[in-house]
């Protein structure tokens, strides 16, 4: 075994050109699988966390009948007394939240915006006392203030805001129906723009005080939702197991995040199944480089193959030299791989990609407003550099065992 690997050692050397070039093309397809499995892990990552930390929370509570009809935003399918549920909700140690969503239409002036004009969007009321404790708006504010208690204001996503050209100080009107059916106007003040890392958010968020709408709305202290916040580490399954038991026969569930947001994690699911052939393609194509390489270098010394075998060496040993010599190229191309991988995370990782102009117009379905960041995988960089080393052993095989079938006569007359 050893005079195998000396030989299998001493054939890389001596052809360095051909073993650097192949080893190369290793390299290349070890550190792009790195780098784009970092990028697309990075990027479900964000999205969950912007998922909760500006659409879902981790529990949400609804009316029993609310969730089939979610997508009609109906106010008489409601929350009662959405402040003794919160109360409730506090006793029993947690943090929670109402909101009220509702559609309507939004009324642009002349006088604002320079031409009369309406888009129909959807409001969400908050409280603007709790829902900061939820929801991550604190540090988005880009122009303006935000809102407080019991005032005629709204805030906007920065999009939108861009969108229909509106400004801290310009007023808008929401058309609406309120509950029970009656169709209600409601003029409101912008005072704030918010940015935030969701784009979702940002494209069309339209926010105002939760009394505010609850008047304007005949909500009489309802809401259509409570959303509750937990840690990062929680099992919001069974988090909202026990919540459920909180309010039993009262006509009310609790959904966690994962449900509500089954289509977001269903599409990422085929994301990854889409990203996985991707990757593997890029095996395949460093497994042909491979193949390519050890189907020359052993057509390249058929004559030598011959007087090896004429001196009394087994085809087995002759195998076991030329699938050596392969995977001494595969250990070489995947070690290289793997530090041009690592240096390429660092940059993905802490600096990462503007995609911005991008998904400033297009729903990617992730939930990254510009920046595309990677994340660290000491699993998928292990696999890499194991998968590079056996696929290179592997696909040594196959040449090899057409040489192997010419005889001896054959291979030393060879030219």
């Amino acid at each position: 075994m050893k005079f195998i690997i000396s030989l299998a050692f001493k054939n890389l050397t001596r052809y360095k050109r051909r073993t650097l070039i192949t080893a190369g093309a290793i390299a290349v397809g070890i550190m792009m699988f790195i780098m784009i499995d970092s990028m697309l892990a990075g990027a479900e990552f964000e999205s969950v966390r912007n998922l909760k930390w500006y659409e879902t929370a981790s529990v949400r509570i609804y009316n029993d009948g609310y969730w089939e009809n979610r997508h009609q935003l109906p106010l008489d399918i409601n929350v009662p007394d959405a402040e003794g549920i919160t109360a409730k909700l506090e006793d029993a140690g947690y943090t929670a939240s109402p909101r009220t969503v509702f559609s309507g239409d939004m009324i642009l002036n002349a006088d604002d915006f320079g031409e009369d004009g309406n888009i129909p969007v959807t409001v969400t009321a908050i409280d603007p006392q709790l829902d900061f404790d939820i929801f991550h708006f604190g540090d988005t504010l880009a122009a303006g203030r935000f809102l407080e208690r019991g005032e005629e204001a709204a805030l906007l996503g920065s999009w939108l805001a861009e969108d229909i050209g509106a400004k801290v100080g310009y007023w808008i009107t929401i058309i609406t129906r309120g509950n029970g059916g009656f169709y209600e106007s409601m003029d409101l003040e912008v005072v704030g723009i918010v940015n935030c890392p969701n784009p979702n958010v940002n494209r069309g968020l339209v926010m105002m005080p939760f009394d505010t709408a609850g008047d304007y709305l005949a909500m009489d202290g309802a809401a259509t939702e409570i959303n509750i916040k937990l840690s990062d580490s929680a099992d919001v399954e069974a988090a909202a197991s026990d919540i459920q038991k909180l309010f039993n026969g009262s006509g009310l569930t609790a959904l966690d995040w994962k449900y509500m947001a089954a289509d977001y994690l269903a599409l990422a699911e085929a994301k990854r199944g889409g990203t996985g052939i991707i990757l593997f393609l890029i095996f395949i194509i460093a497994a042909v480089g491979i193949s390519n390489t050890m189907l020359m270098a052993i057509f390249e010394r058929i004559r030598e193959l011959g007087m090896m075998r004429s001196l009394g060496m087994s085809d087995g040993k002759i195998r076991a030299a030329f699938v050596v010599e392969a995977a001494g190229i595969g250990l070489i191309g995947s070690f290289i791989g793997v530090i041009l991988g690592i240096l390429v995370n660092l940059f993905v990782v802490n600096i990462g990609f503007d995609v911005g102009f991008i998904l400033r117009d297009m729903d990617i379905g992730y939930r990254i407003q510009s920046v595309m960041r990677g994340v660290w995988n000491v699993d998928t960089i292990g696999l890499a550099f194991i998968a590079g080393t056996v696929i290179s052993t592997i696909v040594a095989f196959f040449p090899t065992g057409k040489a192997l079938k010419m005889d001896i006569p054959a291979c030393l007359r060879h030219q």
